[in-house]
């Protein structure tokens, strides 16, 4: 797992599950790969790792993504990291998803939004800012009642990956039961977007370009500094 996407599942937990008890979490994609998601959820809870292949944090192994095999209404949060850029049709994931949760239950996925072409066996996918209202829409085109309370991109550190971050309540009636949001608590994020909310909060139109400026424009002070030349 790469430095940021535990850097913001950390930042979910604490968010939105600080002092929680008794809850059941589900990870889609838990095998631990250089961390898990494990490590930094709150431990009075019943943390369950699913994924396709047996290994390191994975008590559960599909037999079949987009069939997850819990109860309708059974699992309180779901939370999935690099995962959805390998599910051809991450969109019958998303479903299968709400389905599970309770009304009042809660979905973290964290989705590369640039980066290497890794394949894990494919990968077929990249996330931009408005991905987290589209997934929102579909939930609700499907029949479901699902509000994206936030959603953003994240910034990058040592690693290659800009991630894409979005949070869901299953049924908007619940939206009042989670006041807090990732955004206040991090000013590490470009494009965000918030619940019944139009704005865009650190709007960065090609953050892949700035950061090529950003890296050049050093490189020019470095050469400056060294030879003296403009």
């Amino acid at each position: 797992m790469h430095d940021t996407a535990m850097m913001y599942g950390k930042l979910f937990f604490e968010t939105y599950l600080e002092n929680s008890k008794d809850l059941i979490i589900v990870d889609i994609g838990a095998q631990n790969v250089n961390g898990s998601l494990r490590e930094v959820a709150p431990k009075e809870n019943q943390y369950i790792g699913v994924d396709f292949v047996e290994g390191k944090g994975v008590d559960v192994v599909l037999t079949d993504p987009y069939q997850l095999p819990f109860e309708t209404a059974s699992v309180d949060v779901i939370v999935s990291s690099s995962c959805f850029e390998h599910s051809e049709f991450f969109w019958l994931s998303f479903n299968e998803m709400l389905r599970v949760l309770k009304p009042s239950g809660l979905m973290y996925i964290n989705a590369p939004s640039n980066g290497t072409y890794h394949r894990y066996p494919i990968d077929s996918w990249r996330f931009y800012p408005d991905s987290g209202v589209a997934l929102q829409n579909w939930g609700n085109h499907s029949g479901y009642s699902c509000a994206m309370l936030e959603s953003f991109v994240g910034i990058r550190k040592k690693d290659v990956w800009h991630d894409f971050v979005s949070v869901y309540v299953k049924d908007k009636a619940y939206e009042s039961s989670y006041s807090r949001r990732m955004q206040k608590n991090t000013d590490d994020f470009s494009n965000g977007r918030l619940l019944n909310s139009e704005d865009i909060n650190n709007h960065i139109e090609n953050f892949q370009t700035i950061k090529r400026k950003e890296i050049l424009s050093k490189i020019k002070f470095e050469f400056k500094k060294i030879f003296g030349k403009n």
